[in-house]
């Protein structure tokens, strides 16, 4: 893998941030609504239209896998996965817990992950071997212990929809401190040492397919809620390699 990818991953992410944190500000953020989400704006279609073209400009070969826009040559070799706003919920609240996701997988296996919330000059690139925040090589936390750790997840209710929620009950007992410092913004403190364990109930690919370098290349774990494979999932756990495997015995 050629460093242009994961500076045009960077370029993606930038210029969807540009538009997004000019918008962030804005009473009035034009949501929308569509059956598989409770809320879209204006700015989460704009932002991937701009990412999409970009792809299509630069890289016409490339395959999309959109939130907003779909799936578009899903068999080529290299296909990005784009979230414009992970967290669109917080952004039309005006609360900076949301993010732009940019993935790249190669022959479908990801290699490139990039995390970037715009209003906080945060971004976040991982290609599985190192995770860079904001330029500087960055870590996941030592914490070997449960009773020491904090538990981010998006939200406690898709739980209790997706998941066994006494099993989760257990792990929010034991841990230090559970919060819902969610959506990607949860998976950059992981990342950035400033959270343990990110524990998310249901995903999509496009929510998914980033987190898997970034957290890979900090040092950590992540796979869905059984210990299976990431890539292939509907979940996600993310943690350090000694808190990792404790979480999921608990949760499976």
């Amino acid at each position: 893998m050629g460093r242009r990818l994961i500076d045009f991953a960077v370029e993606l992410a930038s210029a969807a941030g540009d538009l997004i944190a000019r918008r962030f500000a804005e009473a009035d953020k034009g949501v929308g609504y569509k059956s598989d989400n409770p809320g879209v704006t204006a700015t989460d279609r704009d932002a991937e239209a701009l990412m999409r073209e970009m792809i299509e400009s630069r890289y016409p070969s490339h395959g999309i896998i959109g939130e907003e826009y779909g799936v578009d040559n899903p068999n080529a070799e290299h296909v990005w996965t784009l979230d414009p706003i992970d967290g669109t919920i917080s952004f039309v609240a005006g609360v900076p817990l949301f993010g732009t996701l940019v993935g790249l997988m190669e022959q479908g296996r990801p290699i490139v992950g990039v995390i970037h919330q715009p209003v906080l000059g945060e971004m976040v690139v991982g290609d599985g071997t190192t995770t860079l925040h904001n330029g500087t090589p960055t870590r996941v936390r030592d914490c070997e212990r449960l009773e020491d750790a904090t538990l981010l997840t998006t939200d406690p209710n898709l739980v209790d929809e997706f998941q066994d929620t006494a099993r989760f009950e257990i792990l929010r007992k034991r841990v230090a401190m559970t919060r819902t410092w969610g959506d990607c913004y949860g998976y950059l403190l992981v990342a950035t040492g400033r959270a343990d364990i990110m524990a998310d109930p249901i995903m999509n690919p496009w929510d998914l397919i980033p987190l898997i370098p970034i957290i890979n290349g900090a040092g950590g774990t992540i796979t869905d809620w059984t210990g299976g494979d990431a890539v292939t999932g509907s979940s996600t756990v993310a943690a350090n390699r000694d808190l990792h495997p404790r979480v999921i015995e608990i949760l499976a």
